[in-house]
């Protein structure tokens, strides 16, 4: 099965919102200079001033949040890239790159029902026919994940009317009515993956029960030495109490000798002068 596509898009979200205020800004300009007011006009020149040196460092943070989380993206770090571009997205709820690509981080991480929303979501500020037909192509791929066939066979559709000459949305499209067409080879892909996934845990119930197992035996096994350890120490101490009763019976013998030898023997008197 190929791998299908998710598009990519870095573009920069500022063109059309500087376009817009550069044409307002020379109108008013014209206007101040056509009545000679200078007092206002040095006004303006501050305003514009400030509003420019604004929207453009809120433009470059929320383009170098984009931009990281591309880095992070091409690094497969989808998690990581799945929070520059929610920060995107809260620094300008307006940025269609930001909300396209954090629906791409979702999808990466199979995380299918908030991919599409986040997709949908993009909509609003997707700025041509192209982009447009971007939305619908991912769309499409997160519900052919989702089992969701017929739903992403209409997503494919609209992504073609938008872009007719997309190779990649025509071969998805064919793909998902490949599957709407052959619905046993549908399931029996389903039941593959389904004993994959079955063989799977019970290899891993194999490797749980297994390590239960060597866990037991050397619990056991500790359990014996210690046991062992416990029934020599108590040898010891009945070995050492019995040498000291003998020792004690071994006193008593020479002293029982030694009484005896002073009982036989003669007092000697001394004379008394």
């Amino acid at each position: 099965m190929r791998v299908f596509n998710v598009f990519e898009c870095h573009c920069d979200s500022d063109n059309v919102g500087r376009s817009n205020l550069s044409k307002r800004t020379n109108r008013l300009l014209r206007h101040f200079v056509s009545r000679n007011d200078n007092k206002s006009l040095t006004l303006f020149m501050v305003i514009i001033i400030v509003a420019s040196f604004q929207f453009n460092s809120s433009a470059q943070s929320t383009r170098g949040l984009i931009n990281d989380g591309v880095d992070l993206y091409k690094e497969q770090k989808f998690a990581d890239a799945e929070v520059n571009f929610k920060k995107g997205v809260e620094k300008n709820p307006e940025s269609f790159e930001a909300k396209f690509n954090l629906g791409d981080a979702y999808y990466k991480q199979q995380r299918y029902d908030e991919a599409i929303k986040t997709f949908q979501s993009s909509f609003v500020n997707a700025k041509n026919d192209e982009e447009k037909a971007k939305i619908y192509h991912n769309i499409g791929n997160s519900l052919l994940k989702s089992q969701k066939i017929k739903e992403s066979i209409g997503a494919y559709k609209e992504a073609l009317k938008l872009n007719p000459n997309d190779q990649e949305t025509k071969y998805n499209l064919s793909y998902a009515l490949d599957q709407l067409k052959n619905p046993d080879q549908n399931q029996q892909q389903k039941d593959e993956n389904k004993d994959q996934n079955k063989d799977q845990q019970q290899q891993d119930q194999q490797n749980q029960d297994q390590q239960q197992q060597e866990q037991q035996k050397q619990d056991q096994q500790k359990q014996e030495q210690q046991q062992s350890q416990q029934q020599k120490e108590q040898e010891l101490t009945k070995q050492e109490a019995e040498n000291i009763l003998n020792a004690l019976k071994e006193n008593e013998k020479d002293l029982q000798k030694q009484l005896r030898k002073i009982k036989g023997q003669k007092i000697k008197t001394e004379k008394d002068w």
